[in-house]
This record gives structure tokens, C-alpha cells and sequence, in this order.
């Protein structure tokens, strides 16, 4: 994909995730912000990004605060001259259990994920309905998001939320021609090096530098965090200027598309439903099939 003359915002983009998703907008062409809190780890993307001969400059701050958000924009007008994408990517964990999560356990995490989300998005959409030539917010969302996950009520409800708003504002954007997508990536992360089935592959593939198994790429969808990049880079680009509200899965060697939540099953009762008749139809009717909660555990071949 030619991302040449674009100019793309990425949150979060120190290490990890954010960093490939910087990293690939700029080889594909396009000039790129890269965010952190860590200065460092920031000033690294950009070298690194500088010795490609790519374009990039850093911002550090907390994503959040509208403060940050304006400041993102305001740094890709004033250095690039203009802003088509922004990655809403920036993110923290705070897991503990219901019963064991603080007020500022489930705050903080909601500020970076689900506010940092909406003021980065909102100033982007503000320049973007300026400029009239449309452009890309690309979300990052989280299989949490969608399936739920023990100890993650915070993540996981900040993760359901970015991918509503992402269906909310490909409404609202559709006419200024801006796509609106939620991303649904798997990668070998800090946080996925913590399941048990995945750690010890994780760890060995960092060690010897052999690729992941099959099973692994195909059945769980598990991969490295440059190949979650190329779908960001897609969306990124014209090609994708049609595409919008969707919640996109990738990883590994699946690219999948997330279902939007809608009715399963349906029974009718003239005149409305008492308990007692909800009771006695349940386990035949609408309930017969109920839904999971969760994501599912890994399931590694036999040996």
C-alpha cells in the first residue's frame, strides 16, 4: 500500500503493538506522530523511523486529557501540514477481580482506553471535517471487548466501548467521508506472555528466533506484532475508504470480521411476558442455546 502524502497520529505507539502500527504506516509512506509516555522509548520509533528514511516526530504525553489529544493534531498540522489517520491505540492494565478492584483500578484504565479513545478521535474528526478530504480513525479494540475476560472488568468494558463508538461515528462521520474501523488484534504482547499455553512459545521464539507453530497461527491466531500491522496500514489507505463500522479480527495467520451484537432468539407472548411464563419457557425456548462468556482457552495439539 502507497501511504505517500498521508500523515498519521499513532497513541501508544513507545513498543508493543504501537510501535509496529508506527512503524508500518511510515515504510508504506506516510509521515507519522508517534505517542508515548515514555520519552525514551518515543525518541526510539523516531530514530528508528528517521534511518529508514521515513518521516516521524514525537510526542510525550498521557493519552486522555483533551490537552493531549489537541496537542497530537496540532503536532501533525504543524510538522506535516495536515492529519488522515489517527490510531487510537494507547492503553494500560489494571486486572484484578471485581471484589479486589479499586476505584482508581478501573478509572485509570478507562481514562486511557475509552476517553483517551473519544478526545483523540474527536479532534481528529475535527480536523479532518476541516480539510474535507475525509480520512481514518482506526480503534483498537481487544478479543476482551467482545467475549469478556476473567479480572479484566475495567479493559474489557473500555474495549466493548470502543468498538460502539466506532460503529456510533461511522455514522456520524460517513457524509465527511471518514472511515471509522475497531481493530481486534492478537499478538505476542506482555499481556499474552502471561497465559500459560502461550508463555513458554513466547518465550522460545524470543530466544531462537524460530517461528510460531502452525497451530498457533491458524487455530488461536497468534502472531508477531508486525503481522497485526499490515491491516492497519490497509485501513489506513484508500483502498479501505469504503469500509467503515466494522470490527476487524487479525492475527497470526487469520484475519477474521467480529460480528455486531444482535438477536439470537426470539419469543412472542400476546400481551407481554410474566416471570412465571419467562421461567417456563426458558430452557426450551429463547434461552435453549445460551451464549459463552470469556475467551476461550488455548487448545495445543496433542503431542
Amino acid at each position: 500500500m502507497d501511504l505517500r502524502g498521508k500523515v498519521a497520529v499513532v497513541t501508544g505507539s513507545g513498543r508493543g503493538l504501537g510501535r509496529a502500527y508506527a512503524e508500518a504506516l511510515a515504510r508504506a509512506g506516510a509521515a507519522v506522530v508517534v505517542n508515548d509516555v515514555d520519552a525514551e522509548a518515543a525518541s526510539a520509533v523516531v530514530k528508528g523511523i528517521a534511518a529508514e528514511g521515513g518521516r516521524a516526530v514525537a510526542v510525550v504525553a498521557p493519552v486522555g486529557p483533551t490537552e493531549t489529544a489537541d496537542r497530537l493534531v496540532a503536532t501533525a498540522v504543524a510538522e506535516f501540514g495536515g492529519l488522515d489517520v489517527l490510531v487510537a491505540n494507547a492503553g494500560i492494565l489494571r486486572d484484578k477481580v471485581l471484589w479486589k478492584m479499586s476505584d482508581d483500578d478501573f478509572d485509570a484504565v478507562v481514562d486511557v482506553h475509552l476517553r483517551g479513545t473519544f478526545t483523540c478521535a474527536r479532534a481528529a474528526a475535527v480536523r479532518m471535517r476541516e480539510q474535507g478530504r475525509g480520512g481514518s480513525l482506526v480503534l483498537i479494540s481487544s478479543p476482551a471487548g467482545q467475549r469478556g475476560n476473567f479480572g479484566q472488568t475495567n479493559y474489557a468494558a473500555a474495549k466493548a466501548g470502543i468498538v460502539a463508538m466506532a460503529r456510533t461515528w461511522s455514522l456520524e462521520l460517513a457524509r465527511a467521508g471518514i472511515a471509522v474501523n475497531a481493530v481486534v488484534p492478537i499478538a505476542a504482547t506482555e499481556m499474552t506472555r502471561t497465559i500459560p499455553a502461550f508463555a513458554p512459545i513466547i518465550e522460545e521464539a524470543e530466544r531462537t528466533g524460530a517461528p510460531f507453530p502452525d497451530w498457533l497461527r491458524k487455530d488461536e491466531g497468534l502472531g508477531t506484532v508486525e503481522d497485526v500491522a499490515s491491516l492497519i496500514v490497509f485501513l489506513a489507505s484508500d483502498a479501505a475508504r469504503d469500509i467503515t463500522g466494522q470490527a476487524i479480527g487479525i492475527g497470526g495467520d487469520r484475519l477474521s470480521l467480529w460480528a455486531h451484537p444482535r438477536e439470537k432468539a426470539v419469543a412472542l407472548a400476546d400481551g407481554g411476558w410474566s416471570a412465571r411464563a419467562i421461567a417456563e419457557q426458558w430452557a426450551t425456548g429463547v434461552g435453549a442455546e445460551p451464549e459463552t462468556s470469556g475467551i476461550p482457552a488455548p487448545h495445543p495439539p496433542a503431542a
